[in-house]
């Protein structure tokens, strides 16, 4: 009976985000659906606590204020000063500029904690200059979307600290050991944008001239403003002066007077990244509350755990039980967003994990990159959400050109199985 009603309720969704339906309210139909027949909770009240709880929760407070330096960001000439800047030292690499969506996401996620925030920030800097220097757009938000996944996984990660209060293992270890996986998937990600380059040379707009070494480096120069911009934010919570959110809200500060500076600030700008920022985040954060309610009502179902009990209960050695969590979670990233999948299945997984002789803190590591599968896997794809928001685009249509970045996700899993200490040394080490 459980699988009829989850089969149905599936259904359900997809026809209602096929009819073009805002996602957010979507997903709150089909909650609001599942605990009214199904479940003896009254729906209403649960819709709104949950409504309440997720937008009013602290650690979402930074996405707005990354996403208003974003638009900051997007309206000065620091984003064209940036693609001046590392323009030069790109002109021999394959693909170039498109590099850009790697590198940008890869520092940024070290400041956001988001792959939401992460990929609309940078989306924001990079995409409307790509398509302005003739850069193929698929391959352009093929790359964004896939490397804005890295918000998930190079710390400070949001779902790393779920995953370690729940998991009851140092988060501290978890922020180390995401570091080298986090360089190993953005270095795979640059290697996909090298082969396709190598196979579409036409597509790559032409050189527009050579430079020396000595250019290059006058060049560099234009990354000073971008680079101290980071060094603020980063060096802000590193030295735990700062949180996140608080961060963020430094972020926002440095933007202002970089722009001011620059003499791009004026109050048509600072309207327009101010509004820019207020309909981005409404977009995401309904769909973060419809998450939410659909996580509550598919917790009351019961889906999750008895899913958690079924793959536990089957026996499996370490790989098997390892490659079906995978697709287990791949499954439940199409319906979930990747905080509900830790906190809804991680207490049921646990001691089959711990049975198996799985080190935790590895474990963690392997969770946070499939989830960022789910990223990016259709239906409920939280960076397909976005680009799509930004772009206009059918998700249908971004979820393909993410493909690449997939199965780039499943290899990296492949790499982290074969030699567990990419995970493991860096914690071993600092931090005995």
């Amino acid at each position: 009976m459980d699988g009829l009603i989850t089969f149905a309720l599936i259904v359900f969704l997809f026809a209602l985000l096929g009819s073009s339906l805002w996602i957010g309210l979507a997903l709150l139909g089909v909650g609001w659906l599942g605990m009214e027949l199904f479940t003896a909770r009254p729906a209403g009240d649960a819709m709104a606590v949950t409504i309440w709880g997720s937008a009013s929760s602290w650690t979402l407070t930074a996405l707005p204020m990354f996403l208003w330096m974003g638009e900051i960001l997007f309206r000065t000439k620091l984003s064209e000063d940036m693609f001046k800047g590392l323009a030069p030292w790109l002109e021999k690499l394959p693909g170039r500029l498109l590099h850009t969506n790697v590198i940008g996401c890869t520092i940024f996620a070290a400041v956001s904690g988001s792959s939401a925030a992460t990929c609309a920030t940078i989306g924001k800097i990079t995409l409307p200059e790509l398509k302005r220097r003739g850069y193929p757009e698929a391959i352009t938000i093929g790359t964004l979307a896939g490397a804005g996944t890295l918000g998930l996984l190079i710390p400070p990660s949001i779902i790393m600290i779920v995953y370690g209060v729940a998991a009851e293992v140092s988060i501290a270890k978890l922020f180390i050991g995401g570091v080298l996986p986090g360089i190993l998937l953005a270095t795979l990600f640059m290697g996909w944008i090298v082969v396709w380059a190598l196979l579409h040379p036409d597509a790559i707009p032409p050189m527009a001239e050579r430079t020396t070494l000595l250019q290059k480096f006058a060049a560099a120069r234009n990354l000073i403003p971008i680079v101290l911009l980071i060094g603020l934010v980063l060096g802000s919570i590193y030295v735990g002066i700062a949180t996140a959110t608080e961060a963020a809200a430094l972020g926002v500060v440095g933007s202002l007077v970089l722009a001011a500076l620059q003499g791009s600030l004026n109050w048509h700008s600072f309207r327009d990244s101010l509004l820019g920022a207020t309909r981005l985040y409404c977009m995401i954060a309904l769909i973060l509350a419809g998450s939410a309610f659909l996580t509550l009502s598919m917790g009351y179902l019961g889906l999750p755990r008895h899913l958690a009990e079924w793959i536990g209960g089957l026996g499996l050695t370490p790989f098997w039980l390892l490659f079906g969590l995978m697709i287990f979670y791949i499954i439940l990233g199409c319906f979930l967003d990747g905080i509900s999948m830790v906190v809804l299945t991680i207490a049921v997984i646990q001691p089959t994990i711990t049975a198996a002789g799985i080190d935790l803190i590895w474990f963690g590591i392997f969770l946070v990159v499939v989830v960022e599968m789910a990223q990016i896997t259709p239906p409920v794809g939280f960076n397909l959400f976005v680009l799509q928001g930004m772009t206009g685009k059918q998700i249908t249509w971004i979820a393909r050109q993410t493909l690449p970045a997939f199965f780039l996700m499943v290899f990296a899993v492949g790499l982290l199985y074969a030699m567990p200490g990419i995970v493991t040394w860096l914690p071993g080490h600092m931090l005995g």
